[in-house]
Parts: structure tokens; sequence; C-alpha cells
């Protein structure tokens, strides 16, 4: 579900204890003469140096694009290795397998980290780096030791619970399969946990680089793993009658396990091995620290109550999709596909892509500004940097709805239908991306705005709220297995993400109007109507377009051209009316261009 790290040692990493040569620009001058440590809650001894001022031109915007282009080029190698390794193992039996298995880690590691980092600790980093002599890093080092203490012994009990996860979450036919690629996968939530608060490390110093850029290797680990296993398995298989390959346990070597498995982890563990040369740069170096006790484990513990409540229930909807998922692949008659837990992994993906590239980067470049400015209680700030990044995500955003939208058969085509992901499954993953499309926006606004409480250090009230969307959730999950035929079930299961997402957007927005006042939302709405109409005119053309293209199921190259050419005049259309519907964020766009080019 996510792409997204080193294996401590009986000391500290080598990899991160080398200081950098002279002195770093956001200590202390008291800590030359002793080093003072804080929890990160509040000031300690001397009040710390103020930071440099920023240089000129380092702003949101700046920001947002260096991660946007590492998002960018990191989300695209991530999609190359889902088509690459959906390719080598397809969408039936083994892919859905190795996607169940392959969420378990993830899974995991959100219940006993992931939602803690991201509502608590990346802010207490951020007050960290603010209020503490050091600039955090005793902070940070003994974080990190806790995690990689807590993790590590998560990872054991759960990779030994690998049988009981399996049987929970899998269909009788996938159990076998399933167990064995968790024995290998669970073990990486570790690494994720590691990789988590490293890059936390980094962004609370805005180095926000190298996090986006380093799961690159990642990827293209996986990518090596999926060419090497279609080269040797794949390319020889034998299809069954329906043109499936490996539609049968029996069909599956442990050689194919240990290379799926073992490499989708070795690919995580290389991922924070390399964050190393940033955090040199950062001025952080990592040693095991056991003084617990300094950590503000009490606040820690009252906050991370509401937050396990809302990862726990967020992770109730996830084992709640892959199991109706898997159950409506079951049931499938014969021969007959049924789109699985693959194929809406690999739709979720899509969407993921798109959120990843354009409002992770906003969210990751606005997390610092809008937690300084809720710490200093400065609202109208706070509201300004989440207005400015909605609309700016949502200017970026709507095109790619739109593509989704009117050419969801074309793109799934010419991304899927490879190898064993034959047509049928790359047709069955265009109806989902449809229904990506329409519940993208609604997911990156809500996203956006639960962010503003996280940067508050609220967890209790995105607790409560996340409670009856996750109900809502689970209960389209139900109707749709019960009522939808089987071939729609996975559409039935996005469509009733979008649902949630729309509730959640609706009561953050209430709650946060509440609390800080007014959210400048009628000026997003403007802008947003705008930008949607320009998006629909570029959509009806482009759907037009295809409507009048050749028949191109049987041709990779049509394919291509299809979704190459009728995506390229999709975005065209959708400046130009940009410039004529006057958007706010097209002109700026089109000043910075001129701007540039007068240089």
């Amino acid at each position: 579900m996510a792409e997204p790290s080193a294996r401590p040692g009986p000391g500290p990493d080598p990899g991160f204890t080398q200081q950098p040569p002279g002195s770093r620009p956001y200590a202390n001058p008291h800590y030359a003469a002793g080093p003072q440590t804080g929890n990160g809650y509040a000031p300690t001894g001397p009040a710390p140096t103020p930071p440099p001022p920023a240089p000129k031109g380092k702003n949101v915007v700046r920001s947002s694009l260096l991660m946007g282009a590492g998002s960018l080029v990191s989300r695209v190698t991530g999609f190359g290795r889902t088509v690459v390794v959906s390719a080598a193992i397809g969408a039936g039996l083994l892919g859905n397998s190795y996607t169940t298995a392959q969420y378990f880690p993830q899974m995991i590691y959100e219940l006993v980290l992931g939602g803690v980092f991201a509502s608590i600790i990346m802010p207490l980093f951020v007050k960290a780096h603010k209020n503490d002599p050091d600039g955090g890093d005793a902070f940070a080092q003994r974080l990190l030791t806790l995690a990689a203490l807590v993790l590590g012994a998560a990872a054991i009990l759960v990779t030994l619970c690998a049988p009981l996860i399996a049987r929970a979450m899998a269909e009788p036919v996938q159990y076998e399969l399933v167990t064995e690629f968790s024995y290998l996968m669970l073990p990486a939530l570790l690494f994720y946990g590691l990789f988590a608060i490293l890059s936390g490390v980094l962004n609370s110093r805005e180095h926000f680089g190298a996090p986006m850029w380093v799961p690159i290797i990642n990827n293209l680990v996986v990518i090596t793993v999926g060419a090497v296993f279609f080269a040797v398995y794949t390319r020889d298989a034998v299809p069954n009658a329906a043109g499936e390959v490996f539609a049968a346990a029996d069909q599956v070597t442990n050689g194919m396990i240990i290379l799926l498995g073992a490499g989708t982890t070795a690919g995580v563990v290389i991922q924070v091995l390399c964050l190393a040369p940033a955090l040199r740069r950062a001025g952080f170096s990592w040693r095991l620290r056991f003084d617990f006790k300094r950590l503000p484990l009490r606040d820690i513990r009252r906050m991370a109550g509401w937050t396990l409540l809302f990862v726990a229930a967020n992770q109730i909807a996830v084992m709640a999709v892959i199991k109706v998922a898997n159950a409506a692949a079951g049931n499938a008659v014969g021969d007959q596909f049924v789109p699985g837990t693959t194929v809406y992994n690999n739709a979720y993906l899509m969407m993921m892509m798109a959120h990843g590239i354009v409002a992770v980067s906003v969210i990751t470049a606005l997390m610092p500004r809008m937690t300084r400015a809720a710490d200093d209680r400065r609202w109208p700030e706070l509201v300004e940097h989440l207005s400015s990044g909605i609309r700016l995500a949502s200017f970026l955003l709507v095109p790619i709805s739109a593509a989704f939208i009117a050419l969801h058969e074309p793109i799934a085509l010419a991304i899927f239908q490879w190898g064993a992901y034959d047509n049928a499954m790359a047709v069955a993953t265009g109806r989902a991306l449809l229904m990506v499309g329409i519940v993208l926006m609604p997911f990156s606004i809500s996203q956006l705005q639960i962010y503003a409480f996280y940067a508050q250090t609220d967890t209790k009230t995105v607790g409560l709220f996340n409670l009856p969307v996750i109900a809502i959730r689970i209960g389209g999950y139900l109707l749709a297995f019960a009522f939808l035929p089987l071939a729609w079930v996975v559409v039935g299961l996005l469509a009733a993400n979008g649902v949630s997402y729309l509730v959640s957007l609706l009561l953050s927005m209430s709650l946060l109007r509440k609390r800080v006042g007014l959210l400048g939302m009628r000026r997003t709405a403007a802008g947003l109507v705008r930008s949607g109409a320009a998006a629909a005119v570029a959509g009806a053309a482009a759907y037009g377009g295809w409507l009048l293209w050749p028949d191109v199921s049987d041709s990779k190259l049509g394919q291509l051209l299809a979704a190459a050419v009728l995506g390229t005049a999709l975005l065209g259309v959708y400046l130009a009316a940009c410039l004529v519907f006057r958007v706010t964020e097209m002109a700026s766009l089109q000043a910075t261009v001129h701007a540039r080019l007068r240089r």
C-alpha cells in the first residue's frame, strides 16, 4: 500500500556516527562547553541561538518543487516496480498472495509506530530542534534507540505469528503461499520504522531531499527482482485454459517465494542505509542512548492513546478491504477472472502515486511551518499555510483526476497489460482507476486538513472523528461485497473509500474552523470551481479522442500511443482552459515562468 529501513548492531552504526567538519548552524553556543539536552517539549537551559535567515527563495514552493521532483521519480519508479512485478506474477493466485503478504509489515508498522510518528513524534522533532540547546540531537537519538528496540521485538513476534495472520486475512487456497511470503516480509516492519524516524530527523531540519529520493533505490532493487523472476520463471510458464499462469499453489516453488519475498525486504533495508550521507550533511549522528526518562513519555503516551485509536481503526479497515477483495477473487467460478487484492492495490497505488507526488510534498514542506505556528499559537499563519497548501495541491491534482476518469482504459492497458498481467486484468484495473479519479481529491484535501491537527499535536480530535469515517468505510465494503457482481466488488471498495474521505473532509473542516477560525475556504472553493471546470473541458476532449481511437486491445504500441497522446492533449487543454478561466495558480505559474525567461 505504500512504497515505503539499517539493522542495529551491538554499537552505533558507523554510517551514522561521523560528525561533519565545522560547527552546526543550529547549535547553541553553550553546547560547546557541555552538551545540554532537553525533552523536545519546552526550552531547556539558555535560549537556543535562532537559526540564520533562510536563503532567498527558500519557501514552501521551492521545497515542494524539490520534494515533488524526488517524489515524482520515486513514485514513478515505485509504480514501475509494481508494473514489473505485476507482469511477472499477474493478478491471480500468486499475485494476490504476494500483495496480501506485502501489506502485513506496513499494517503492523502503522499500529506500532507509524501513526504515532506522523501525529506526535514529527511535531516533537520540530520542537526539539527549535527548543533544545543541542538542536534536538539527543532527543532523536533516544527516540531512535527506543524505536529500534520496540520495532525489533515486534518484528520477531509477528514473524513467529505469520501463520495466524495469514489465516485471518487470506482465503484457504492462499494460506500456504501467504504464510511463506510473510516469514520473509514481516521483518521489514523494523526497517519501515527506522526509515520513517530518520526521515523525520531530516525533515525537522528542513532537509527534504533525501527522504524523497532514496526510495528510488528500493524501487530499483524490487524492479530487478521482478525482472529476474520474469526471465527465470514467467517467460516459460504454461498458462491454463483462461491464459493465467501460476494459477495453482503447486505451480509456485520455494525459489520463487524466496526471490520475491527476500528481494522485497532487501529493498527496504538498502533504503535505510542510503540515508546516511544526508544525515551527516544535516549534522546528525546516531549513537545508542538508553536514558528514555528524558523523553516526554507521559505526554507521548497521553497523545498516543488517541492516535492508536485512529491507527487501529484504519488498520481494521485495511484488513477488511484485503479480506473482502480476497473473498471476491476466491469466489470466482472455474477459470473466470475476478479482480482481487492485486487489482485493488494497483489502482490504489495509482492514487497514492498522484497524492504522493503532489500532496505529500506540499504536506511535508508545510508541516514544520504549521507546527511552529501552532506552537506559538499564531492561528492566522497556520490557516494561511493550510489554505495555500490546499489550493496548490488541488490545482495540480485536478487534471490527474480528469485523466484517471476520462482515460482510465487506455492508461490501464498501456501500463498494466504486460506478461502475466493479461487484457482482462488490465481492463478490470481500468474500471477501478475510474473510481480512483473520483475519490482522489477528497482524499488529498482531507489528509491536508488532518495534518493541521497533527501540527497542534492534537490526536484526540482526529481519533474521535475518524471512528464514524471508518465505520462508513467498512460498511461500504460489506455492501459492495453483498450487492455488487463479483467483477465490480473492487470498484465498490474504492467507492466506499471515497464516501469516507468526503465525510472526513467535512468533519475535519468543521472542527478546524471552530478551533482556529475561518479557513479561507471561499477562496479555495472558487479556485476549485475554476480548475474543475478547466479539467472537465480537458477530460471531455480527451475522452472524445479515445472514442475515435482505433481498437488497441491487442497492440501494445497503440496502447502506449493512445495514453501518451491523449494524456498530453488533456494536459494542454487543461492549462489553456485555466488561462481562460483565470485560475489564480495558473497566473502565478505563468508569471514565474516569464520571470525566469527574462533572466
